[in-house]
Order: structure tokens, then C-alpha cells, then sequence
């Protein structure tokens, strides 16, 4: 009895230490398509934390940008802490989406000719997947979605076919419109990323006058985890993950001025947040995006100092983690009424 009271109390003491009560993980498998069906639909794992107090009521989807799944953003602590302890704090159920090729997902099939795999209008439906399943399994009436980069094209392409799903939206160094020239490069169907690739690009961003802001203690532990999310990165020379590259496929059509979704379709309240270094999302962008949700009854637009677009692995996440915070906070009132569709 003596030992069980110790453990309890070691608990509760690691919890208070960390900041934040101690939270319920579970994962959760999506079946796709039965072998050999005409028609291939992917098998999609989604990662679920809730807060202490186990309550489902104010559910949450992450939904990852186009190089890493949701285990390496919003479930990976950092300092001892992740954006899903940061919401759960707040009394928020988490789930992260691993989309097809990525993480826990299943990986396309190989099959010849298919050009880029992953596009947003794919990702899209694999968002609906997941949030008819939170609804189902929580029952919650609608869902929040936060969605990093090119995440956030799948998400607004999700947002913009059904509002009445969608309470609302975080957009974090979202891709908006620019009128650019048609890109003649080809695009392979996938990407293969090493880990000093993803090293280079977190400290890209910064000026050179300025001290890097990733959180380079925990770098190897992620870049570790990173490898870890595929299970042939080790067999490849270089060792390198596996990505779809239908990402850079709907990057390059929306700076071509051929954004793979309407804004103005979404319905719902949406928060733009990025970092004040971030060369994806410029101010000119951000403006843009405002100005395109033009049915969307509140946006806002916050820029964080001193951070880059890979906000979420740096000193800053802290104040990215208050801004989405609030923003969500702020629609408790109106939990549980149904968006009208258009």
C-alpha cells in the first residue's frame, strides 16, 4: 500500500514539475480498402490525447504540413512539452492526422505513371475520414482543425465543402495565392528527406544577423523519431524518409495563381497565424488570404516575432501555443450549433 501512495505521489509530483496534468493517448486505426478492391482507399492512423480530466467534449484536429506526420508536431514534447499538453491544458481532446504516406498511414502502392502522389484533393477526403470518425467516436456536432502550411490547402479544401463540420480553423503558415509564373519543372512522386535536409531548413529563415531559435537540444531525439516514422528510411543510401510529393505539386499551382481551394467557401472563424520570419507566409500573404475568406465571420491575423514557419520547433512556440489557444477558448459559447451550409 506504502509503495502504490509513493508511486501516486512521484506522479503528481512529475506532473506538477512538467506544468501540466498527465494525459490519456490512444491511436486509432481508419480502415481503407480490402486487398485487391478495384478502388484503393488508405488505412489512416490517428493519434488521440486527452486531457487529464478525460473529457471529449471540445474535440481537436492537427493536421500536418508536407514533411513530417503528426507524432514529430503536435504530439513531439519539446522542453518536456507538447502543443497537445498545451491543449489539453485548456481542456481540449487532441487528434493528430497522419495522412497517406506518412507516419502511421498506409503507403501508396506502387504503381507506374501516377505523377505526384498526395494531392490536396485526396488529403481532403482523408480529412473528412477522420473528422466523421472524432464526431462518431466523441459526438461532437462540429470540430476544430488546425492546420500547418500545405495542411492547411487540404484543411481549407475540407472547410470549404463542409462548413457544417467545421467549428473552427487555425491556420498556421498557410499557403495563399500568388501570381506567379506556371512552374515547367517536373514533379516526382516522392520526396526523400534526410534528417541534415530537415536540420538545414529548420534554421533557414532566421536572418544571419539573428541567433538561431530551434530547439536544438531536442533536435536529435526528433531527427531519431523522424527516421523512426519510416520503416525503410534506415535501408536507403542516404538514410532518408519517404515523403509524397503532391505537396510541391499544389505549391506550385497556388503560386501560379491557381490556389487548389476557395477561400471564400470556408464559414467558419479562423485565426492566420505565422511567424515574423517566415518567407512562406509574408505579409502580403496573410493580407491576401484575410481578404479571400470573405464569408468567414471573423479572421484574425497574428505574427509572432522572432520566428520562421517552423514556428512549432522553436523558442516561439510558446507564444504560437497561446495565440491558438485563445483563439479556440474564444468559441466555447457557440460549441454545439450546427453551421449552415451555403
Amino acid at each position: 500500500m506504502a509503495r502504490i501512495m509513493i508511486m501516486a505521489l512521484a506522479a503528481l509530483f512529475g506532473m506538477l514539475a512538467s506544468g501540466h496534468a498527465a494525459a490519456s493517448a490512444a491511436e486509432h486505426r481508419l480502415r481503407g480498402s480490402a486487398p485487391g478492391a478495384t478502388a484503393w482507399t488508405p488505412d489512416l492512423l490517428v493519434r488521440e490525447q486527452r486531457p487529464a480530466n478525460g473529457s471529449r467534449a471540445r474535440a481537436v484536429l492537427y493536421v500536418h504540413g508536407s514533411t513530417f506526420p503528426s507524432a514529430l508536431s503536435i504530439m513531439f514534447k519539446f522542453e518536456g512539452k507538447s502543443w497537445a499538453d498545451d491543449l489539453n491544458d485548456a481542456g481540449f481532446d487532441v487528434f493528430g492526422l497522419d495522412f497517406a504516406g506518412y507516419g502511421g498511414s498506409s503507403r501508396y502502392p506502387d504503381t507506374p505513371d501516377t505523377g505526384a502522389r498526395g494531392r490536396a484533393d485526396e488529403a481532403a477526403e482523408q480529412i473528412e475520414r477522420a473528422v466523421r470518425f472524432i464526431m462518431k467516436e466523441t459526438g461532437a456536432r462540429r470540430v476544430s482543425i488546425i492546420a500547418h502550411s500545405w495542411g492547411t490547402v487540404a484543411a481549407g479544401r475540407f472547410a470549404g465543402s463542409h462548413p457544417e463540420m467545421v467549428d473552427r480553423l487555425v491556420f498556421f503558415g498557410p499557403i495563399a495565392q500568388r501570381e506567379g509564373p506556371t512552374s515547367q519543372e517536373p514533379i516526382p512522386a516522392y520526396n526523400f528527406v534526410t534528417t541534415d535536409a530537415q536540420h538545414a531548413r529548420f534554421l533557414g529563415g532566421v536572418p544571419a544577423s539573428e541567433a538561431p531559435v530551434l530547439v536544438e537540444r531536442d533536435f536529435p531525439a526528433w531527427a531519431q523519431a523522424y527516421l523512426d516514422s519510416d520503416p525503410e528510411s534506415r535501408t536507403r543510401n542516404p538514410v532518408s524518409v519517404k515523403v509524397p510529393a503532391g505537396p510541391d505539386a499544389d505549391l506550385a499551382q497556388a503560386w501560379s495563381g491557381r490556389l487548389p481551394y476557395d477561400p471564400a467557401l470556408i464559414r467558419a472563424p479562423t485565426l492566420i497565424v505565422r511567424g515574423a520570419w517566415d518567407p512562406v507566409t509574408n505579409n502580403a500573404d496573410a493580407s491576401w488570404l484575410k481578404q479571400a475568406l470573405s464569408r468567414s465571420p471573423k479572421v484574425d491575423d497574428v505574427s509572432i516575432a522572432r520566428a520562421t514557419h517552423l514556428m512549432h520547433l522553436e523558442e516561439g512556440r510558446v507564444a504560437l501555443y497561446a495565440a491558438t489557444r485563445a483563439f479556440l477558448q474564444a468559441g466555447r459559447r457557440g460549441r454545439g450549433r450546427v453551421a449552415r451550409s451555403p
